[in-house]
């Protein structure tokens, strides 16, 4: 894997400044190890791969909040289209953590608003205004719920429409029942664009016969390591992820 990503031209993060796409249509993809080299192979001569520090495959560490009675887990267990996550985003490399609130709407944009900061505690002046503002729910009811660790490479297309990231090695470590569950092959792509634009890659993972499947970090690493959370809707997505590792073994 190594490798075929540095046969990649990079793209620096001053570089992708023009597409930060912070309001934006996002479309996810769920496949394994396997799958994603045969990506890769397809894709180098299309995209870009972004390169920070000489890392082109970094590490990431994300925490996210809930209320005591899960309200925005299972505001998305029941199928809101309308929903919010508050999440920690730290950039282990580069040591830079985030804020962030995302909002998505009933017409499937999503919207993410974030500051940079220093930790974790809600108490902050600073931290509880920005909640405040573009978070619905009450900031004394928070708390964290679940970590999740994984490594990402972004990828880039020589039009600069897009961005496909991709998350390997993801593990999760549930802050509330201390349950943990490492996903092994498991790929997590993410296509993220400002509208319909067209996109080479999605031919690519259709004959790749990789098809678009929902896969919420914060959802499904909670379902899968607190057995008290409702899981309805999230069945058949939750059987999927295991018949995809099957297939992986």
């Amino acid at each position: 894997m190594e490798t075929i990503i540095g046969s990649y031209e990079p793209i620096t993060l001053e570089e992708m400044s023009s597409i930060r796409l912070m309001n934006r249509i996002d479309t996810k993809f769920v496949t394994t190890l396997p799958r994603l080299r045969e990506l890769l192979l397809m894709a180098r001569d299309d995209y870009y791969v972004q390169q920070t520090e000489g890392e082109r495959n970094m590490h990431y560490a994300t925490t996210y909040f809930d209320t005591q009675h899960f309200d925005m887990y299972c505001c998305h267990q029941t199928g809101h289209a309308n929903r919010q996550k508050i999440r920690f985003r730290t950039y282990v490399d580069s040591h830079l953590q985030f804020m962030e609130v995302k909002t998505k709407n009933n017409h499937g944009r999503t919207k993410k608003k974030r500051m940079e900061v220093a930790n974790m505690d809600l108490g902050d002046r600073q931290k509880r205004l920005f909640l405040e503002h573009y978070l619905r729910y009450d900031v004394d009811e928070l708390r964290p719920a679940i970590e999740n660790r994984f490594r990402r490479m972004t990828l880039v297309n020589r039009a600069r429409t897009e961005r496909l990231t991709i998350d390997t090695d993801l593990r999760f470590h549930n802050l509330v029942t201390g349950e943990e569950r490492h996903m092994g092959p498991l790929v997590i792509i993410e296509l993220k664009r400002d509208g319909l634009c067209h996109s080479s890659v999605l031919a690519m993972l259709r004959q790749l016969r990789v098809h678009p499947h929902g896969f919420s970090k914060y959802c499904m690493g909670s379902a899968l390591t607190n057995k008290q959370l409702p899981v309805n809707l999230f069945k058949p997505k939750l059987i999927d992820v295991r018949r995809i590792l099957d297939i992986a073994e």
